[in-house]
């Protein structure tokens, strides 16, 4: 047992994020010295740049949280269930194991809505399917300050925490959250302006397949897009001609190489691809769609 592990109750900084950073190297994770002072700062309550300019000093700092945390994140938990927060576009999101955890990737479906709206004054409505952590719907809203928005989703644990970061953003007086399955929570004749989603979209077999921070972590609902990983678009671009407004778009994320598969789906649907967004590593991953006429 390991020195860190013996005196529990306090030990020099520079040694703890040394032995966070050992443990974290051997468990396969990347970047150990980063993910250590991260741990750090969240159970110290400082920031990482403060751990960043601290690292290499002997101060005696309490250990039993961090450690704990180390032992978290080495079973692979990811590090944002750990702090309970992620950065999203220009946001500070609380996260939860009842949602995914938003990722830089997602950013094409913001970014693909400057191509849409070109008018950062409209007053735009935003239907969010799926909204998990309602990290797209919050950082549409707050690219367009004049724009309203819901946000759906099927587990009420993710509408009550997209309810809570609409709060901490300062943006619940334009935004609201109902639990449902997708469009089912909507009642009349309802349309919007744009309908985005995160659908699942991972093929049922590929499940296994994923890294073990997400396999056995993040919601399976959230990721399971059946047999084709196209279940979701089908119904989603089957309900679009009654969602949209008639100048109306959807942009929905999708998987690497999956644009011709929505494509077709889409077409099936009377709808056809206007725009497709790179993320920042080149891969295809916003497509907006708009109904045919």
């Amino acid at each position: 047992m390991s020195r860190a592990e013996n005196n529990i109750s306090g030990q020099p900084l520079k040694e703890l994020l040394t032995y966070g950073a050992q443990q974290i190297e051997q468990a396969g994770i990347e970047n150990p010295a980063r993910e250590s002072r991260m741990l750090m700062a969240h159970a110290l309550g400082e920031s990482s740049d403060y751990i960043f300019l601290k690292r290499n000093s002997m101060e005696i700092v309490p250990a039993t949280t961090f450690l704990a945390c180390v032992a978290r994140r080495v079973a692979h938990e990811p590090m944002a269930y750990i702090t309970g927060a992620q950065g999203f576009w220009t946001l500070d999101l609380a996260v939860s194991p009842a949602t995914l955890i938003p990722r830089p990737d997602s950013e094409a479906v913001i970014s693909s809505l400057s191509g849409a709206l070109a008018d950062k004054k409209g007053a735009y409505s935003f239907l969010d399917l799926g909204t998990g952590t309602g990290c797209l719907l919050l950082a549409a809203l707050d690219e367009y300050p004049y724009a309203w928005g819901l946000g759906i989703d099927i587990n009420p644990d993710a509408a009550l925490l997209a309810a809570r970061n609409a709060r901490s953003c300062d943006l619940s007086h334009r935004a609201s959250f109902f639990a449902g399955s997708w469009d089912h929570a909507l009642k009349g004749d309802v349309r919007f302006d744009v309908v985005i989603s995160n659908p699942p979209y991972i093929p049922t077999a590929d499940l296994q397949t994923l890294m073990p921070d997400v396999r056995l972590y993040e919601p399976v609902a959230a990721l399971d897009g059946g047999a084709d990983g196209m279940d979701a678009y089908r119904f989603l671009c089957s309900r679009l001609p009654f969602l949209l407004s008639p100048q109306g778009v959807a942009i929905f994320e999708i998987g690497i190489h999956q644009r011709p598969d929505l494509q077709a789906v889409a077409e099936n649907a009377g709808l056809e691809v206007v725009q497709v967004c790179a993320d920042l590593a080149g891969i295809e991953r916003a497509v907006t769609l708009k109904v045919r006429t």
